[in-house]
C-alpha cells in the first residue's frame, strides 16, 4: 500500500479579492492566447507553433535539396524541445504549411498524403515525410548568424528563437487566419514578386501611403485563383484601414456541345472552399428545386479543378444560371481582411498595407545589422589571430624553442613577443602541418582580404542609406526568385467586374416559374393553391373566419400588401405556404403592428402609381416603386397616428384625370386628379371635409369614360360626367349624397387584390 500523504497546513493565509483574481488570470490567459498561439508576428508572419516547426526542421538539418523524414520525427522533436502541446495540433500545422492549395508558397515540401481540396484529411504523421522548401529556408537564412535574439524554451534546457530572421515577405504572401481572446486575424495570401516592388519603392520613398502601393499590389494572390469583383475604391479602403473584404467567385467558360447545348465548366474555386462540400450544396440546392435553371452537376477532376455545370435547358442565359449559382453557393466566397498582428513581437495592431511593408523592411534591416556586427566580430578575432601567426613565422625558431623547453610556454610567448592570450593560444594549437612555407603568403592575403571586408562592414553599419540598399539588394533577390516569370510567382487570381443583372430576373432565376391561386382570409391567413383556380367555394376557414383576398399569380411574384399602419410591405410568393389546412398567419412574413390590419393586397408590377388616403380624408399620389421595402418592417408610405389609420388604396390607371371619394356620411365628391400632389412619402392633402366619421373609399377614372361602381351582387353599373355634374367640385369640399343605385356599404368595389 502506498504512503498516506497528509498537505501541510498553510505557514500563513492570504485573503484574495474573488474577482480581482480572476481578472488577473483571465487578462493571463488572453494575453497568452493572443501572443502565443492566435496572432502571428509582423516580422516574419508565423506563429509561435509554425515559427517551432521551421527550426525544429532546421536543427534535423531538413534542408530543401535534403533527404525526407518523417513527419513522426519533426512533430516529437518540436513537442519535447520547444512546444508543449498536443502533437495533432503541431502535426496539422505541419499539414497546412505543406498543402499548395492553402498555402500560396508553401514552407513546407511533403511527401505522402498531405490531405486535397475535397477536404480530405491528411494521413498520421507516422505515413508522412517532410523537407522544407527554398521559401522557409529564407525565412531561416541568418540564423546562425546572431540574425535573431534568442529566449530559453519552456523548460530552459535550450534556445529558440524569438523571431525568425524573416528574408521572405510571408506575413502578407502567405497570410495568417486566427482567433485570439477578444481580437482575430484575417491575411489573404498575395503574390511575392508585387509585394517586393511595393516593397522597394518603400524604401525609395519611406512616407509613401497604402493607396500608393497599389499600383504594384494589386490585390489577393489565392493558391486556387479565383476572380476578385471587388472595385478599386473598395479594395483601396481596404488596404489603407487593414479591415475589409474581397469578393471572389469561382473561375468559369463555356464549352459548347451538339445541337445548340453547352454546359459550364469550373476551373478556379475560391479559396479554402472544399470541393466536395461545394458539389454536395449544389446536389442539395437542385434536389430542393432552388436551382431552377441548373440541369445537373458532375465532377471531372483529375489534378486540376473541372467541375462540370448542365443547363436545364439550351435556352437557359448561362450568365444568369451562373449568378444564381453565385447567390447560393460558396463559388461566390466573402474573403475578410483583418491585418491584425503583433508589433514588435508584443502588440496587437490593426496595420495597413505599408505599415506591414514597413514592419517587415524594419526587420530586415534590424537582422542586417545584427549579422554584420556578427561578421564584424569574426572577422575582428580572425585578424588578430591571423597577427600572432605572422609573428610565429617570423620568429618561428624562437617560438619553438620556447615551446619545448618551457613548462608553461603560454605566458612566456605572451611576454616574449607581446602577444594577446588569443594570439598565444592560436599558436600553441597551430598543428604542425601549418608550418609550411606558403602558408605565410596565404596568411596574408587572408588577412588583405579580411580587412578589405572590414571596411565594407564598417560602412554599412555607419550609414543608413547603405543598410537600406543591401536591404533593397535582398528584396530584388527574393523578387527574382519569384518572379511573375516563375511557376510559382506567376499571379493566379484575376480581376473583373461583377456583371450587372436585372434583380428581378435574377430572383426568378432562383424559382421555378409557376402559375399559383394566392388567398388570404379577412384574419390574415394567408396561403397558395396551384394553378389559377377560380372557384373557390370549396375553400375551408377557420371558424369566425372568411375569404378576405384572392387572386391570381406566379411563384416568382413579389406581393405588396398596404397596412392601416400606413406601411407597404413586400412577400414573395415563392415563400408563402401551400394550400394545405388553413395557410399560416401572414405576421409569420411580415412585422406588422397587432392593431394594424390588411388594407389592400396586390401583386407588385412596377411603374405604376396609386392614390393613398387615410380615415381623415387626407392623401396623395405616389409611385409604386417607392412603396417597395426590403425588410419585415416595411416602409412607411402614408403618415397616420390612431386613431387616424390608412383606409383606403386605389390605382390610378392610364388617362385617369377625375377622383372620387366618398365618406362614411355617405357625401361623395369628385374633382380633378391634377388637384392631388405625387409623394413619396408624408400626410397628403386634405380630399373632402368631414363634420362627422371620415373616409369610406376612393376611386380615379376617366372623365370621359364616366363613373363605374359595382354592387354588393357584382353587377357594375356605369354613370356619364354630365350625370354626375352635381357632385363636381375641388378638393376637400364637403360632396353631396350619392346617385340613386350607390351601394349603402359606401364602397366602389374595385379592387387590385
Amino acid at each position: 500500500m502506498g504512503k498516506r500523504l497528509i498537505p501541510p497546513e498553510p505557514a500563513e493565509i492570504h485573503e484574495v479579492q474573488l474577482r480581482e483574481a480572476l481578472e488577473e488570470r483571465y487578462l493571463a490567459y488572453a494575453l497568452s492566447t493572443i501572443m502565443h498561439r492566435a496572432l502571428p508576428d509582423a516580422r516574419d508572419g508565423l506563429k509561435p507553433v509554425h515559427r517551432r516547426i521551421l527550426y525544429g526542421m532546421r536543427l534535423l538539418r531538413l534542408e530543401p535539396g535534403a533527404a525526407f523524414k518523417k513527419s513522426a520525427k519533426i512533430v516529437g522533436d518540436v513537442m519535447g524541445s520547444f512546444h508543449p502541446h498536443g502533437d495533432q495540433s503541431i502535426y496539422d500545422a505541419l499539414v497546412r504549411l505543406a498543402q499548395d492549395f492553402a498555402a500560396r508558397y508553401p514552407l513546407v515540401d511533403g511527401q505522402g498524403n498531405f490531405g486535397n481540396i475535397d477536404g480530405d484529411n491528411a494521413a498520421a504523421y507516422r505515413y508522412t515525410e517532410a523537407r522544407m522548401t527554398d521559401v522557409a529556408r529564407l525565412l531561416l537564412d541568418g540564423i546562425d548568424e546572431d540574425g535573431v535574439a534568442f529566449r530559453a524554451n519552456y523548460d530552459g534546457q535550450s534556445k529558440e528563437p524569438v523571431v525568425l530572421p524573416g528574408g521572405f515577405p510571408n506575413l502578407l504572401a502567405n497570410g495568417a487566419q486566427g482567433i485570439a481572446v477578444g481580437m482575430a486575424t484575417a491575411i489573404p495570401p498575395h503574390n511575392a514578386a508585387e509585394l517586393c516592388d511595393a516593397a522597394l519603392h518603400l524604401i525609395e520613398k519611406p512616407d509613401a501611403k497604402s493607396k500608393a502601393l497599389l499600383k504594384w499590389v494589386k490585390g489577393p494572390d489565392f493558391p486556387t485563383g479565383g476572380v476578385i469583383i471587388d472595385s478599386r475604391e473598395a479594395i483601396a479602403e481596404a488596404y489603407t484601414t487593414g479591415r475589409g473584404a474581397f469578393r471572389t467567385r469561382a473561375k468559369w467558360h463555356q464549352e459548347d456541345g451538339a445541337r445548340g447545348t453547352y454546359s459550364v465548366v469550373i476551373t478556379e474555386i475560391p479559396w479554402l472552399v472544399q470541393k466536395s462540400r461545394l458539389i454536395e450544396k449544389i446536389a442539395d440546392l437542385l434536389n430542393e428545386k432552388k436551382l431552377p435553371l441548373v440541369g445537373d452537376v458532375r465532377d471531372e477532376s483529375a489534378e486540376d479543378i473541372r467541375l462540370v455545370i448542365e443547363p436545364k435547358s439550351r435556352s437557359v442565359d448561362p450568365a444568369l444560371m451562373m449568378e444564381s449559382l453565385f447567390r447560393l453557393t460558396e463559388l461566390e466566397s466573402r474573403i475578410p481582411l483583418n491585418l491584425n498582428v503583433l508589433v514588435g513581437g508584443r502588440i496587437p495592431k490593426v496595420l495597413g498595407l505599408a505599415e506591414a511593408l514597413r514592419e517587415w523592411l524594419d526587420h530586415l534591416r534590424d537582422v542586417l545589422l545584427r549579422r554584420s556586427q556578427y561578421r564584424k566580430a569574426q572577422i575582428e578575432h580572425r585578424l588578430e589571430v591571423l597577427g600572432g601567426y605572422l609573428i610565429a613565422y617570423l620568429n618561428l625558431d624562437k617560438v619553438i624553442k620556447i615551446i619545448r623547453t618551457e613548462d608553461e610556454p603560454k605566458p612566456v610567448l605572451m611576454k616574449a613577443f607581446n602577444l594577446t592570450e588569443i594570439q598565444a593560444e592560436a599558436i600553441l594549437n597551430m598543428r604542425l602541418r601549418s608550418l609550411r612555407k606558403l602558408e605565410e603568403m596565404e596568411i596574408r592575403t587572408e588577412d588583405k582580404n579580411l580587412r578589405a571586408e572590414l571596411k565594407d562592414i564598417n560602412a554599412v553599419l555607419g550609414s543608413e542609406q547603405l543598410q537600406w540598399a543591401k536591404v533593397g539588394e535582398q528584396v530584388r533577390k527574393v523578387r527574382e526568385l519569384f518572379g511573375p516569370k516563375t511557376p510559382l510567382g506567376k499571379r493566379r487570381t484575376s480581376f473583373a467586374d461583377a456583371p450587372e443583372h436585372d434583380l428581378a430576373a435574377i430572383e426568378e432565376a432562383f424559382v421555378e416559374r409557376e402559375p399559383v391561386t394566392v388567398v388570404v382570409s379577412d384574419k390574415g391567413w394567408v396561403r397558395t393553391l396551384k394553378g389559377q383556380v377560380a372557384d373557390l367555394s370549396g375553400l375551408s376557414f377557420k371558424q369566425d373566419d372568411k375569404l378576405g383576398f384572392a387572386f391570381f399569380a406566379e411563384t416568382t411574384s413579389k406581393l405588396l400588401l398596404f397596412a392601416t399602419n400606413g406601411r407597404f410591405y413586400s412577400l414573395d410568393v415563392a415563400k408563402l405556404p401551400g394550400g394545405r389546412g388553413h395557410g399560416e398567419p401572414i405576421r409569420m412574413f411580415i412585422d406588422l403592428d397587432q392593431d394594424a390590419a390588411i388594407v389592400s393586397l396586390f401583386v407588385h408590377s412596377g411603374g405604376r402609381k396609386f392614390l393613398v388616403a387615410s380615415h381623415d380624408g387626407q392623401g396623395f399620389v405616389v409611385n409604386e416603386d417607392d412603396c417597395v421595402g426590403n425588410t419585415r418592417k416595411g416602409k412607411q408610405v402614408l403618415n397616420v397616428e390612431m386613431p387616424n389609420e390608412a383606409r383606403a388604396l386605389t390605382l390610378v390607371g392610364e388617362g385617369a384625370d377625375t377622383v372620387a371619394v366618398i365618406g362614411d356620411n355617405r357625401k361623395m365628391l369628385l374633382f380633378p386628379l391634377d388637384q392631388v400632389p405625387e409623394m413619396a412619402r408624408g400626410r397628403g392633402v386634405r380630399l373632402q371635409k368631414y363634420k362627422d366619421g371620415g373616409l369610406s373609399d376612393i376611386i380615379t377614372f376617366n372623365a370621359k369614360e364616366g363613373l363605374t361602381w359595382r354592387d354588393s351582387a357584382g353587377r357594375e353599373f356605369n354613370v356619364s360626367i354630365k350625370e354626375l355634374a352635381e357632385w363636381r367640385g375641388n378638393r376637400a369640399d364637403a360632396g353631396r349624397l350619392p346617385p340613386k343605385g350607390f351601394p349603402k356599404s359606401n364602397k366602389f368595389g374595385h379592387s387590385l387584390g
